[in-house]
């Protein structure tokens, strides 16, 4: 099924290609070869065709992006995992006791301080 998928996919993306390289943007190019008095299978207009077949390209591959995250298994689809998981070993972090602030801090005296 994910095959399935992946390969409407590649087929809408080549049509959408197609279907945009044909267009020209100001609109000229094969629209406007067909604009005149003769009719392509009835149709007067071919630049309202090929604009909705671009939404509809455009949609089929959002629509199918979805499907293949709804249908796609949670294990990636290889149901093999790599195990990393297991390599990792929880640390624990050293506890040290907080200073009192009540408290004045003790100086040790250095030697020179003490005579003989």
């Amino acid at each position: 099924m994910f095959y399935l998928f992946i390969t409407l996919i590649i087929i809408a993306c080549a049509l959408l290609v197609f279907v945009v390289l044909i267009q020209n943007p100001k609109g000229g190019g094969l629209a406007s070869q067909f604009a005149g008095s003769n009719n392509l299978m009835g149709v007067k207009r071919t630049g309202d065709i090929l604009e909705k077949g671009t939404w509809i390209l455009v949609i089929a591959i959002m629509v199918i992006s979805l499907l293949i995250n709804v249908t796609m298994p949670l294990g990636g689809g290889s149901g093999t995992g790599s195990g990393l998981g297991d390599q990792i070993q929880p640390t624990t972090v050293p506890t040290t006791p907080a200073p009192d602030l009540n408290t004045t801090p003790v100086t040790p005296e250095s030697p020179a301080d003490t005579t003989n």
